[in-house]
């Protein structure tokens, strides 16, 4: 199905930004980027999203492997006992001393769908054979696994931060690559105004998520 994603600005990355712009999925790739007015008369019969702020390529999670296997994501029935964010350090070594499998995976699979909510598409590995839960919940969840693009950062620094802008990078160094006619369909949509803005709230400002064409996260 062809579905036009529209939003006030869009920033493909590597190219100029589009003001009242829309990017066009068909099925899992991008078909059109252009203005919204535009790509609607060429599009006549696609399915119209219409978003607030501001869309950009979905983003890239460097920590990834440490916010899934060095931290404790609660399950929502655990919050009055231990909140609703990320336990890492001593929080997450107390509980890992007595966590087995099934709760271990359970972790994993929230902390990759919270990661969709920032965003995120495309996760920083290794994801090694030796964690065959880890790579199962990870395959399931859609997000794409990529090398790291360098000298990965010191997971220490922002603890359990899903934020992929925790680290001070720009748009350019955190997406997972520019928006390009053809590729895959890998979106971000979050209620900002600019750039700066998103860099400044934060990726938490998310309301829309795309994977591969599927809308796997929005806001409510």
């Amino acid at each position: 199905m062809l579905t036009i994603h529209a939003a006030p600005l869009v920033l493909p990355v590597g190219a100029a930004a589009v003001a009242d712009g829309a990017v066009v999925v068909d099925g899992d790739r991008i078909a059109a980027i252009g203005p919204y007015e535009e790509v609607a008369a060429a599009y006549p019969a696609a399915r119209v999203r219409r978003w607030p702020g501001l869309l950009t390529p979905g983003l890239r999670q460097v920590r990834a492997r440490a916010l899934l296997t060095r931290c404790y994501h609660p399950d929502p029935r655990e919050a009055d006992e231990l909140g609703e964010l990320p336990l890492w350090g001593e929080g997450f070594v107390r509980i890992a001393a007595t966590m087995d499998t099934a709760r271990r995976a359970g972790s994993v699979r929230r902390g990759l769908q919270r990661m969709l909510r920032h965003g995120t598409t495309h996760v920083v590995g290794p994801f090694g054979a030796e964690e065959p839960a880890l790579r199962t919940a990870l395959a399931r969840s859609g997000l794409t696994a990529v090398p790291a693009p360098g000298r990965a950062p010191d997971p220490s620094v922002s603890g359990g931060d899903l934020d992929p802008f925790a680290y001070g990078g720009d748009l350019a160094a955190t997406a997972h690559g520019p928006l390009t006619v053809g590729d895959r369909a890998d979106l971000a949509v979050f209620d900002v105004p600019d750039e700066e803005a998103l860099r400044t709230g934060g990726a938490g400002r998310c309301v829309a998520t795309v994977l591969a064409g599927r809308l796997v996260h929005r806001a409510r």
